[in-house]
Protein backbone atom coordinates (compact mmCIF):
# COMPACT_ATOMS: atom_id res chain seq x y z
CA UNK A 1 0.00 0.00 0.00
CA UNK A 2 1.35 3.44 -0.87
CA UNK A 3 2.01 5.98 1.88
CA UNK A 4 -0.80 8.11 0.53
CA UNK A 5 -3.47 5.40 0.64
CA UNK A 6 -2.27 4.44 4.14
CA UNK A 7 -2.70 8.06 5.30
CA UNK A 8 -6.15 8.26 3.68
CA UNK A 9 -7.07 5.15 5.70
CA UNK A 10 -6.08 6.96 8.89
CA UNK A 11 -8.07 10.06 7.90
CA UNK A 12 -11.15 7.93 7.21
CA UNK A 13 -10.85 6.13 10.57
CA UNK A 14 -10.62 9.46 12.42
CA UNK A 15 -13.48 10.89 10.32
CA UNK A 16 -15.64 7.94 11.43
CA UNK A 17 -15.10 8.94 15.08
CA UNK A 18 -16.32 12.43 14.14
CA UNK A 19 -19.26 11.08 12.11
CA UNK A 20 -18.24 13.01 8.99
CA UNK A 21 -20.16 12.70 5.72
CA UNK A 22 -18.58 11.03 2.69
CA UNK A 23 -18.52 14.33 0.73
CA UNK A 24 -16.54 16.03 3.55
CA UNK A 25 -14.04 13.15 3.70
CA UNK A 26 -13.58 13.36 -0.08
CA UNK A 27 -12.84 17.08 0.20
CA UNK A 28 -10.44 16.48 3.09
CA UNK A 29 -8.47 13.88 1.17
CA UNK A 30 -8.24 15.69 -2.17
CA UNK A 31 -5.34 18.12 -2.69
CA UNK A 32 -6.36 21.63 -3.69
CA UNK A 33 -3.52 21.84 -6.19
CA UNK A 34 -0.79 19.56 -7.55
CA UNK A 35 2.01 21.41 -9.28
CA UNK A 36 4.61 19.49 -11.26
CA UNK A 37 7.24 20.97 -13.57
CA UNK A 38 10.51 20.04 -15.19
CA UNK A 39 13.10 22.65 -14.27
CA UNK A 40 16.30 23.22 -16.28
CA UNK A 41 19.55 23.95 -14.51
CA UNK A 42 22.81 25.02 -16.12
CA UNK A 43 25.62 22.90 -14.71
CA UNK A 44 29.17 24.08 -14.03
CA UNK A 45 30.38 22.26 -17.17
CA UNK A 46 28.04 24.39 -19.31
CA UNK A 47 25.53 21.61 -19.98
CA UNK A 48 21.87 21.87 -19.00
CA UNK A 49 20.06 19.22 -16.99
CA UNK A 50 16.33 18.84 -16.32
CA UNK A 51 14.89 17.86 -12.92
CA UNK A 52 11.37 16.90 -11.83
CA UNK A 53 10.05 19.50 -9.37
CA UNK A 54 6.88 19.38 -7.26
CA UNK A 55 4.65 21.42 -4.97
CA UNK A 56 1.47 19.89 -3.58
CA UNK A 57 -0.86 22.37 -1.88
CA UNK A 58 -3.28 20.23 0.07
CA UNK A 59 -5.50 22.36 2.28
CA UNK A 60 -5.48 26.06 3.20
CA UNK A 61 -8.80 26.29 5.08
CA UNK A 62 -6.98 27.36 8.27
CA UNK A 63 -4.35 29.68 6.74
CA UNK A 64 -1.56 29.84 4.13
CA UNK A 65 -0.18 26.51 2.92
CA UNK A 66 2.92 25.50 4.92
CA UNK A 67 5.44 22.77 4.27
CA UNK A 68 9.01 21.84 3.51
CA UNK A 69 10.91 21.31 0.27
CA UNK A 70 13.05 18.20 -0.05
CA UNK A 71 15.91 17.61 -2.48
CA UNK A 72 16.14 13.83 -2.70
CA UNK A 73 16.90 11.32 -5.48
CA UNK A 74 13.79 9.32 -4.50
CA UNK A 75 11.39 12.27 -4.06
CA UNK A 76 8.14 11.45 -5.86
CA UNK A 77 4.61 12.76 -6.13
CA UNK A 78 3.04 10.10 -3.86
CA UNK A 79 5.43 10.93 -1.03
CA UNK A 80 5.04 14.71 -1.47
CA UNK A 81 1.23 14.40 -1.56
CA UNK A 82 1.21 12.29 1.63
CA UNK A 83 3.46 14.73 3.50
CA UNK A 84 1.35 17.71 2.37
CA UNK A 85 -1.80 16.12 3.83
CA UNK A 86 0.01 15.21 7.06
CA UNK A 87 1.31 18.79 7.27
CA UNK A 88 -2.24 20.19 7.15
CA UNK A 89 -3.21 17.82 9.98
CA UNK A 90 -0.05 18.59 11.99
CA UNK A 91 -0.64 22.37 11.86
CA UNK A 92 -4.24 21.81 12.99
CA UNK A 93 -3.21 19.46 15.84
CA UNK A 94 -1.06 22.22 17.38
CA UNK A 95 -3.65 24.83 16.38
CA UNK A 96 -1.40 27.14 14.37
CA UNK A 97 -3.25 29.08 11.63
CA UNK A 98 -1.64 27.45 8.64
CA UNK A 99 -2.52 24.76 6.10
CA UNK A 100 -0.48 21.96 4.56
CA UNK A 101 1.77 21.71 1.51
CA UNK A 102 5.01 19.99 0.55
CA UNK A 103 7.56 20.40 -2.20
CA UNK A 104 10.41 18.53 -3.67
CA UNK A 105 12.90 17.98 -6.46
CA UNK A 106 14.04 14.53 -7.61
CA UNK A 107 17.70 15.44 -7.17
CA UNK A 108 20.74 14.23 -5.23
CA UNK A 109 22.51 17.32 -3.85
CA UNK A 110 25.54 15.21 -2.86
CA UNK A 111 26.43 14.89 -6.57
CA UNK A 112 26.35 18.64 -7.36
CA UNK A 113 28.35 21.76 -6.46
CA UNK A 114 27.07 24.58 -4.26
CA UNK A 115 26.64 26.84 -7.30
CA UNK A 116 24.56 24.16 -9.06
CA UNK A 117 22.41 23.68 -5.93
CA UNK A 118 21.92 27.46 -5.77
CA UNK A 119 20.80 27.59 -9.42
CA UNK A 120 18.36 24.73 -8.83
CA UNK A 121 16.96 26.45 -5.70
CA UNK A 122 16.36 29.68 -7.58
CA UNK A 123 14.80 27.81 -10.52
CA UNK A 124 12.38 26.07 -8.14
CA UNK A 125 11.16 29.48 -6.94
CA UNK A 126 10.83 30.77 -10.51
CA UNK A 127 8.82 27.67 -11.49
CA UNK A 128 6.27 28.04 -8.67
CA UNK A 129 6.50 31.77 -7.92
CA UNK A 130 2.84 32.42 -8.83
CA UNK A 131 1.70 30.05 -6.07
CA UNK A 132 4.11 31.17 -3.33
CA UNK A 133 4.06 34.09 -0.91
CA UNK A 134 3.51 35.03 2.76
CA UNK A 135 -0.27 34.84 2.42
CA UNK A 136 -0.36 31.94 -0.07
CA UNK A 137 2.23 29.26 0.58
CA UNK A 138 5.25 29.42 2.91
CA UNK A 139 7.94 26.75 2.27
CA UNK A 140 10.62 25.57 4.72
CA UNK A 141 13.65 23.24 4.80
CA UNK A 142 13.19 19.47 4.67
CA UNK A 143 15.40 16.51 3.70
CA UNK A 144 18.74 17.78 2.26
CA UNK A 145 17.65 21.42 2.17
CA UNK A 146 19.32 23.97 4.44
CA UNK A 147 18.96 27.52 5.84
CA UNK A 148 21.31 28.65 3.04
CA UNK A 149 18.96 27.20 0.40
CA UNK A 150 16.03 29.01 2.07
CA UNK A 151 18.08 32.22 1.90
CA UNK A 152 18.67 31.81 -1.86
CA UNK A 153 14.97 31.10 -2.40
CA UNK A 154 13.94 34.16 -0.39
CA UNK A 155 16.40 36.30 -2.35
CA UNK A 156 15.06 34.99 -5.68
CA UNK A 157 11.43 35.56 -4.70
CA UNK A 158 12.25 39.07 -3.43
CA UNK A 159 13.89 39.90 -6.79
CA UNK A 160 10.86 38.58 -8.70
CA UNK A 161 8.32 40.61 -6.69
CA UNK A 162 10.53 43.69 -6.43
CA UNK A 163 10.78 43.90 -2.61
CA UNK A 164 12.49 42.05 0.22
CA UNK A 165 9.98 39.45 1.44
CA UNK A 166 11.42 37.39 4.33
CA UNK A 167 7.97 36.03 5.33
CA UNK A 168 7.68 34.03 2.08
CA UNK A 169 9.82 31.21 3.53
CA UNK A 170 10.97 29.93 6.94
CA UNK A 171 14.03 28.10 8.26
CA UNK A 172 16.27 30.96 7.11
CA UNK A 173 19.56 31.93 8.79
CA UNK A 174 19.12 34.42 11.66
CA UNK A 175 20.73 37.18 9.58
CA UNK A 176 17.96 36.81 6.97
CA UNK A 177 15.07 36.91 9.43
CA UNK A 178 15.24 33.36 10.81
CA UNK A 179 13.85 32.61 14.26
CA UNK A 180 15.86 31.96 17.40
CA UNK A 181 15.43 28.34 18.53
CA UNK A 182 14.54 26.96 15.09
CA UNK A 183 17.65 24.74 15.08
CA UNK A 184 16.48 22.72 18.12
CA UNK A 185 12.70 23.29 17.95
CA UNK A 186 11.76 19.75 16.89
CA UNK A 187 13.62 18.11 19.77
CA UNK A 188 12.49 20.78 22.23
CA UNK A 189 8.81 20.41 21.28
CA UNK A 190 9.10 16.62 21.49
CA UNK A 191 10.61 16.88 24.98
CA UNK A 192 7.74 19.09 26.23
CA UNK A 193 5.10 16.52 25.29
CA UNK A 194 7.26 13.64 26.54
CA UNK A 195 7.50 15.37 29.91
CA UNK A 196 3.68 15.70 30.04
CA UNK A 197 3.25 12.04 29.09
CA UNK A 198 5.61 10.85 31.86
CA UNK A 199 3.58 12.88 34.37
CA UNK A 200 0.34 11.24 33.18
CA UNK A 201 1.92 7.79 33.61
CA UNK A 202 3.52 8.69 36.96
CA UNK A 203 7.01 8.08 35.59
CA UNK A 204 9.68 9.94 37.56
CA UNK A 205 12.99 10.86 35.88
CA UNK A 206 15.08 9.33 38.68
CA UNK A 207 15.68 5.72 37.77
CA UNK A 208 13.75 5.92 34.47
CA UNK A 209 15.63 4.77 31.36
CA UNK A 210 15.68 6.21 27.84
CA UNK A 211 16.85 4.93 24.45
CA UNK A 212 17.30 7.18 21.39
CA UNK A 213 17.41 5.89 17.81
CA UNK A 214 18.97 8.50 15.51
CA UNK A 215 21.66 10.84 16.78
CA UNK A 216 21.16 13.76 14.41
CA UNK A 217 19.91 17.20 15.41
CA UNK A 218 16.52 16.21 16.90
CA UNK A 219 17.64 12.92 18.49
CA UNK A 220 20.73 14.45 20.07
CA UNK A 221 18.79 17.42 21.43
CA UNK A 222 16.15 15.20 23.07
CA UNK A 223 18.89 12.96 24.48
CA UNK A 224 20.53 16.02 26.03
CA UNK A 225 17.24 17.27 27.53
CA UNK A 226 16.41 13.82 28.96
CA UNK A 227 19.91 13.56 30.45
CA UNK A 228 19.60 17.03 32.01
CA UNK A 229 16.15 16.15 33.43
CA UNK A 230 17.66 13.15 35.26
CA UNK A 231 16.71 10.24 32.97
CA UNK A 232 19.30 7.52 32.46
CA UNK A 233 20.22 7.38 28.76
CA UNK A 234 21.19 3.71 28.27
CA UNK A 235 21.40 3.37 24.48
CA UNK A 236 21.74 5.53 21.35
CA UNK A 237 22.35 4.81 17.68
CA UNK A 238 23.13 6.36 14.31
CA UNK A 239 23.09 4.89 10.79
CA UNK A 240 26.21 2.77 11.57
CA UNK A 241 24.66 1.05 14.60
CA UNK A 242 24.17 1.61 18.30
CA UNK A 243 25.78 1.47 21.73
CA UNK A 244 24.43 0.28 25.08
CA UNK A 245 25.60 1.09 28.58
CA UNK A 246 23.35 0.05 31.50
CA UNK A 247 25.03 2.58 33.81
CA UNK A 248 24.18 5.48 31.48
CA UNK A 249 25.66 7.57 28.67
CA UNK A 250 26.50 11.27 28.56
CA UNK A 251 25.07 12.56 25.23
CA UNK A 252 27.64 15.39 24.98
CA UNK A 253 30.56 12.93 25.27
CA UNK A 254 28.91 10.59 22.74
CA UNK A 255 28.44 13.50 20.30
CA UNK A 256 32.10 14.53 20.69
CA UNK A 257 33.16 11.05 19.57
CA UNK A 258 30.59 10.94 16.75
CA UNK A 259 31.75 14.30 15.36
CA UNK A 260 35.41 13.27 15.42
CA UNK A 261 35.06 9.63 14.32
CA UNK A 262 31.76 9.69 12.37
CA UNK A 263 29.93 7.10 14.48
CA UNK A 264 28.61 6.64 18.02
CA UNK A 265 29.99 3.08 17.83
CA UNK A 266 33.51 4.50 18.31
CA UNK A 267 32.68 5.33 21.96
CA UNK A 268 34.97 3.27 24.26
CA UNK A 269 33.83 1.01 27.10
CA UNK A 270 30.29 0.34 25.85
CA UNK A 271 28.50 -2.62 24.25
CA UNK A 272 27.97 -2.34 20.48
CA UNK A 273 24.45 -3.22 19.31
CA UNK A 274 22.50 -3.11 16.04
CA UNK A 275 19.65 -0.69 15.41
CA UNK A 276 17.28 -3.68 15.57
CA UNK A 277 18.57 -4.61 19.04
CA UNK A 278 18.24 -1.01 20.16
CA UNK A 279 14.52 -0.94 19.27
CA UNK A 280 13.80 -3.96 21.48
CA UNK A 281 15.95 -2.86 24.45
CA UNK A 282 13.85 -2.82 27.67
CA UNK A 283 13.39 0.87 28.63
CA UNK A 284 10.83 3.41 29.84
CA UNK A 285 11.19 5.81 26.91
CA UNK A 286 12.07 4.99 23.30
CA UNK A 287 12.72 7.95 21.00
CA UNK A 288 12.50 7.31 17.24
CA UNK A 289 14.50 10.03 15.48
CA UNK A 290 15.81 8.14 12.43
CA UNK A 291 14.02 6.61 9.45
CA UNK A 292 10.43 5.57 8.75
CA UNK A 293 8.84 2.17 9.56
CA UNK A 294 11.35 1.27 12.27
CA UNK A 295 8.67 -0.40 14.38
CA UNK A 296 6.69 -2.75 12.20
CA UNK A 297 4.88 -6.09 12.23
CA UNK A 298 8.22 -7.97 12.42
CA UNK A 299 9.42 -6.41 15.68
CA UNK A 300 6.35 -4.90 17.39
CA UNK A 301 5.99 -7.97 19.64
CA UNK A 302 9.51 -7.43 21.01
CA UNK A 303 9.20 -3.71 21.84
CA UNK A 304 9.60 -3.22 25.61
CA UNK A 305 9.19 0.54 26.11
CA UNK A 306 6.44 2.29 28.10
CA UNK A 307 6.41 5.43 25.92
CA UNK A 308 7.49 5.87 22.29
CA UNK A 309 8.23 9.39 21.08
CA UNK A 310 7.89 9.34 17.27
CA UNK A 311 10.13 12.29 16.40
CA UNK A 312 10.82 10.94 12.90
CA UNK A 313 8.02 11.19 10.34
CA UNK A 314 6.51 7.71 10.02
CA UNK A 315 8.90 6.08 12.53
CA UNK A 316 6.15 3.56 13.27
CA UNK A 317 4.33 1.57 10.60
CA UNK A 318 0.79 2.73 11.43
CA UNK A 319 -0.64 -0.77 10.90
CA UNK A 320 0.91 -1.73 14.29
CA UNK A 321 -0.60 1.18 16.27
CA UNK A 322 -3.35 -1.08 17.64
CA UNK A 323 -0.77 -3.68 18.75
CA UNK A 324 1.15 -1.05 20.70
CA UNK A 325 -2.11 0.28 22.18
CA UNK A 326 -3.08 -3.23 23.36
CA UNK A 327 0.35 -3.60 24.98
CA UNK A 328 -0.29 -0.35 26.91
CA UNK A 329 2.63 1.34 25.17
CA UNK A 330 1.85 5.04 24.84
CA UNK A 331 2.79 6.34 21.39
CA UNK A 332 3.37 10.07 21.03
CA UNK A 333 2.67 10.20 17.26
CA UNK A 334 4.69 12.19 14.72
CA UNK A 335 1.85 14.63 13.88
CA UNK A 336 2.14 15.82 17.49
CA UNK A 337 5.65 14.73 18.55
CA UNK A 338 7.63 16.60 15.88
CA UNK A 339 5.29 19.59 15.48
CA UNK A 340 7.73 21.81 17.41
CA UNK A 341 9.54 22.41 14.11
CA UNK A 342 6.52 23.74 12.21
CA UNK A 343 5.36 25.70 15.27
CA UNK A 344 8.64 27.64 15.41
CA UNK A 345 8.45 28.02 11.60
CA UNK A 346 5.07 29.67 12.16
CA UNK A 347 6.70 31.92 14.81
CA UNK A 348 9.34 32.90 12.23
CA UNK A 349 6.67 33.79 9.65
CA UNK A 350 4.76 35.80 12.29
CA UNK A 351 7.91 37.69 13.38
CA UNK A 352 8.74 38.51 9.74
CA UNK A 353 5.19 39.75 9.01
CA UNK A 354 5.17 41.97 12.12
CA UNK A 355 8.85 42.96 11.96
CA UNK A 356 9.59 41.43 15.38
CA UNK A 357 12.48 39.46 16.85
CA UNK A 358 11.81 37.19 19.84
CA UNK A 359 14.60 35.83 22.04
CA UNK A 360 15.21 32.08 22.26
CA UNK A 361 13.62 32.12 25.72
CA UNK A 362 10.48 33.87 24.41
CA UNK A 363 10.23 31.35 21.55
CA UNK A 364 10.46 28.36 23.89
CA UNK A 365 7.95 29.77 26.40
CA UNK A 366 5.43 30.13 23.54
CA UNK A 367 6.35 26.70 22.14
CA UNK A 368 5.95 24.99 25.51
CA UNK A 369 2.41 26.30 25.97
CA UNK A 370 1.34 25.15 22.50
CA UNK A 371 2.88 21.66 22.85
CA UNK A 372 1.50 21.08 26.37
CA UNK A 373 -2.02 22.25 25.44
CA UNK A 374 -2.00 20.08 22.29
CA UNK A 375 -0.82 17.01 24.19
CA UNK A 376 -3.58 17.43 26.79
CA UNK A 377 -6.24 17.78 24.07
CA UNK A 378 -5.01 14.61 22.33
CA UNK A 379 -4.89 12.76 25.68
CA UNK A 380 -8.47 13.78 26.50
CA UNK A 381 -9.76 12.53 23.10
CA UNK A 382 -7.81 9.29 23.46
CA UNK A 383 -9.45 8.59 26.82
CA UNK A 384 -12.91 9.78 25.75
CA UNK A 385 -13.13 7.54 22.66
CA UNK A 386 -10.75 4.77 23.85
CA UNK A 387 -8.70 5.09 20.66
CA UNK A 388 -4.98 5.12 19.86
CA UNK A 389 -3.10 8.37 20.43
CA UNK A 390 -2.49 8.73 16.67
CA UNK A 391 -6.18 8.44 15.92
CA UNK A 392 -6.91 10.96 18.69
CA UNK A 393 -4.41 13.42 17.14
CA UNK A 394 -6.02 12.94 13.71
CA UNK A 395 -9.49 13.47 15.23
CA UNK A 396 -8.30 16.74 16.83
CA UNK A 397 -6.64 18.03 13.63
CA UNK A 398 -9.40 16.96 11.25
CA UNK A 399 -12.13 18.47 13.41
CA UNK A 400 -10.35 21.83 13.28
CA UNK A 401 -9.81 21.66 9.51
CA UNK A 402 -13.45 20.72 8.86
CA UNK A 403 -14.68 23.60 11.06
CA UNK A 404 -12.57 26.02 8.98
CA UNK A 405 -13.77 24.45 5.71
CA UNK A 406 -17.40 25.01 6.76
CA UNK A 407 -16.90 28.76 7.23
Amino acid sequence: MSNFSNTIKQVKAASKVLGLKEATIKKLTTPKRILQKKISVKLDNGQTQKFEAYRVQFNDARGPFKGGIRFHPKANIDEVKTLALLMAIKCAVVNIPMGGSKGGVTFDPKKYSQTEIERLSREWVRAFRKYLGPKQDVPAPDVYTTPQIMSWMMDEYSKLVGKRTPAMITGKPLADGGSEGRDTATGQGGFYILREATRKLGLRPKGATAVVQGFGNAGYHVAELLHEAGYKLIAVSDSQGGILNATGLDPKKVMDVKEKQKSVQKVAGVKKITNEQLLTTPCDILVLAALENQINKNNVGKVKAKIILELANGGIDTTVDEDLHKKNILVLPDVLANAGGVTVSYFEWYQNIHNLHWTRKEVFVKLEKIMVDSFNQVWALMKKHNITSRRAAFVLGIERIVKAMMK
